[in-house]
């Protein structure tokens, strides 16, 4: 016997079952209106009030973009009769992008390594005031799509791990923080979003079909999707590529089915900007277009008049996207829209938006995503006065140029460049951004930040208080090392960009460079900022390689964290939001969808491996990875004691149980056993029965000092501990034996025990 679900059923995906068949997207219409339920009542009472008022004209001027003084992503028709201002779309990423006066904040991958739920919601909070600072109404993000199928993801670093239990909760935060502000949070890219190759048609080859089943889809790609929408998110954005062979912002089965009737969305859909589309795609479940009107313009109007769409089916879009303006309060005290995001060429108003209350957020997130991998000897922390201390590597300086594209921490040496990388010339793509060091990832989730403090940097001031003498060579492959260095510091990076997908997870150029460091310096410590999976093998082992970082993405304050880290000011409590294999080969999806042996302009990407990626994937196929999902050291040790299982209504047939109802507390005793103060990230993963070996399902961070406990508690929800059934359409929570895994990592399990369900 099921429980009862929280959304309706709606027909099943098809994929292939023959030869030469593809897979479909079963037709869901009509689209189905708002209800306004729950915490969306009092915005939309508002909203259909002011719809009402409105002419057939203006419900579709304010669903379609125009052109504006600012220079926003987007910008929607007004309706100055009835004193609707309009509103500004803008990116999104690190922060503000294409102006001046803000912060560039830990890119989410950053974030996702730190594993700190209070930390993303204050980094959303704080970054949404500076939206709504500078008139930005819609920011666009955060970002569940991509999760990280191909470890080559272009974007992957836009999002917070590979997880789809880590990326909803993380997600859930960054709404909530986002909303709080005032702005209006934008989860994208619905659904299965997972590469840039062939993300759009180009040249008569059609967008990839990301062709994926039913149970994957609920178990895996929407679940971040679903929490998102419990956090109330206000926008969604559909994707470039196919779902089963249909364009996304015109797949009326992920649209109107999934998104709208399972999981009763009542915000409004955005299109991508400039995502393939026509006058349909609005019956399909999309409300709004951008950046410009396009063929919904006037061709709304009259498909209205000819009967192509009911005025009912505009009406609500109009609503939607005025309900979501009422939620987060910007009918009160909003500023006018884009004022604050103007051609920086151009005399402007000039808006601080940056408050001081985010300075130690900033910093404490930059610090809170670092993952230390290796750490031999003790070489680190730095606890006695260096005498030399050697810095090499073409990433431990600042880029040479300071522009809102960020090209030359791209590794581009001109504007055609990245051009070329976005028509799908990826032997153009530079595995690393040899021009300085790198605080983001490129394109529309990048933006430029207040300063960087690059690593050099922040090391020379260091050495200023220490009277350490500092030798730097950061342009030599094959650099002199003086053999009285105490320490030889090797920055490298591997960089990743909107556009096109990564060539490879590691390069001969920076390897090389690490390796005859290495070779001459006994104490070598190796740092990469990385804007994602980056492999280690080359050199991890050499004997003189004592100790590794990654270091993500940290944004402006990157040195100033990492300096503090170095000298134990802080301490690593970051863990790896993905694996990190021992060779590509380990990954069981490894490159992107291309278009196969026959070259063909019509190309598939099949989703065979289902739930099964990173850590699921390893653990199945009893693959060794180098580093672990959740892996990450410290300077100190935590012990795990005292694992209880409380049972809450574990039976199938619990009468009125949803989802989200508690199903189990799970308690855990951690301890710092060592002698410094540490942040532990203690991971609890569930083995449902015919599912992966294990799944993360829950974690907590922990600050501990010496000798001191916690108790940590975890609340796993039926939603948690359940399978999507496709012939029913349901969740369902299936009777037998689970088993509970804490500790500090995917594979560091300290304890464990079971959990049974009833009939």
């Amino acid at each position: 016997m099921r429980f009862v679900a929280v959304y309706a059923a709606v027909c099943c995906l098809v994929l292939p079952s023959g030869a030469g068949a593809q897979a479909e997207s079963p037709l869901v219409y009509p689209s189905p209106p708002g209800t306004g339920a729950g915490a969306w009542a009092p915005a939309y009472e508002k909203a259909r009030a002011l719809a009402s008022q409105m002419t057939l004209e203006e419900k579709v001027n304010i669903t379609r973009g125009f052109a504006a003084d600012n220079v926003c992503a987007g910008t929607t028709g007004s309706v100055p009769r009835l004193g609707w201002p309009g509103m500004c779309l803008h990116d999104a990423g690190n922060g503000v992008r294409a102006t001046d006066l803000v912060n560039a904040y830990p890119s989410a991958i950053h974030v996702g390594a730190s594993w700190d739920k209070n930390l993303t919601y204050l980094r959303g909070l704080y970054m949404g005031k500076e939206f709504k600072a500078k008139g930005v109404n819609v920011i666009l993000g955060p970002n569940a799509g991509p999760l990280g199928r191909s470890p080559l993801g272009g974007r992957n670093w836009e999002g917070f791990g590979v997880d789809p239990y880590l990326s909803g909760q993380l997600n859930y935060e960054s709404i909530i923080g986002h909303q709080e502000a005032g702005v209006i949070a934008n989860i994208k890219h619905l659904i299965a979003n997972e590469q840039e190759t062939y993300r759009r048609p180009y040249f008569g080859v059609e967008a990839v079909s990301s062709n994926v089943d039913d149970k994957t889809l609920h178990e895996f790609y929407l679940w971040p999707f679903a929490d998102s929408v419990r956090a109330g998110v206000a926008s969604v954005m559909c994707s470039y590529q196919r779902i089963n062979n249909t364009y996304g912002c015109m797949n009326s089965k992920m649209m109107n089915g999934v998104l709208k009737t399972e999981l009763a969305f009542d915000g409004f859909v955005l299109l991508d900007w400039n995502a393939i589309h026509d006058v349909n795609s609005v019956n399909a479940g999309l409300d709004m277009v951008m950046p410009l009107g396009g063929s919904l313009g006037n061709n709304l109007t009259a498909a209205v008049s000819n009967g192509t769409v009911t005025e009912d089916r505009v009406t609500d879009m109009a609503t939607r996207i005025l309900a979501a303006w009422y939620l987060v309060g910007q009918d009160v005290d909003f500023p006018v829209p884009g004022f604050g995001i103007q051609n920086l060429t151009l005399p402007h108003e000039q808006v601080d938006a940056r408050i001081p209350e985010s300075k130690p957020i900033l910093l404490e997130g930059a610090i809170a995503g670092h993952v230390l991998l290796k750490n031999e000897n003790n070489a680190l922390p730095f606890t006695q006065k260096l005498t030399m201390l050697s810095v090499f590597g073409y990433d431990a300086t600042i880029p040479r140029t300071k522009n809102t594209d960020n090209l030359f921490q791209l590794g581009y040496t001109s504007s055609e460049e990245m051009g070329q990388a976005v028509l799908g010339t990826p032997e153009r793509f530079d595995q690393a951004a040899r021009g300085g060091t790198i605080v983001t990832g490129g394109r529309a989730g990048a933006n430029a930040p207040a300063y960087i403090i690059d690593p050099l940097a922040a090391i020379q001031h260091r050495a200023a208080i220490d009277d350490t003498w500092v030798n730097w060579d950061v342009t030599s492959l094959t650099p002199d090392v003086n053999p009285a260095s105490d320490a030889c510091l090797v920055f490298i990076n591997a960089i990743a960009t909107e556009g096109w997908d990564r060539t490879g997870l590691h390069d001969d150029f920076s390897d090389g460079l690490v390796l005859s460091v290495a070779s001459r310096c006994a104490n070598t410590i190796v740092i990469v900022h990385a804007a994602g999976v980056r492999l280690v093998d080359q050199w991890i082992e050499h004997p003189n390689v004592t100790a590794a970082i990654i270091a993500h993405l940290p944004g402006q304050d990157s040195g100033t964290a990492l300096v503090k880290l170095l000298y134990g000011e802080a301490g690593f409590s970051g863990k790896l939001p993905y694996t990190m294999a021992k060779n590509e080969s380990d990954y069981n999806v490894y490159a992107p969808c291309g278009r196969g042996a026959d070259n063909t302009t019509d190309p598939q990407c099949d989703f065979t491996e289902g739930v099964y990626l990173d850590y699921r994937a390893f653990d199945a196929h009893n693959i060794t990875p180098r580093y672990e999902f959740g892996y990450g050291l410290s300077y100190t040790t935590f012990d795990y004691s005292a694992l209880s299982i409380s049972p809450r209504g574990t039976s199938r047939s619990a009468a009125c149980q949803t989802l989200w109802d508690v199903a189990a507390r799970v308690e855990v005793t951690v301890t710092n056993t060592g002698s410094a103060p540490g942040q532990e990230v203690a991971q609890l993963y569930v083995g449902i029965p015919n599912s992966p070996p294990k799944q993360l399902r829950g974690f907590e961070k922990v600050p501990l000092d010496p000798a001191q406990s916690a108790i940590i508690a975890f609340d796993l929800t039926r939603r948690d501990l359940s399978v999507w059934d496709v012939v029913a359409q349901d969740w369902d929570l299936q009777e037998g034996n689970y088993t509970v895994f804490v500790g500090a990592s995917s594979r560091d399990v300290r304890l464990k025990d079971v959990l049974t369900i009833s009939a």
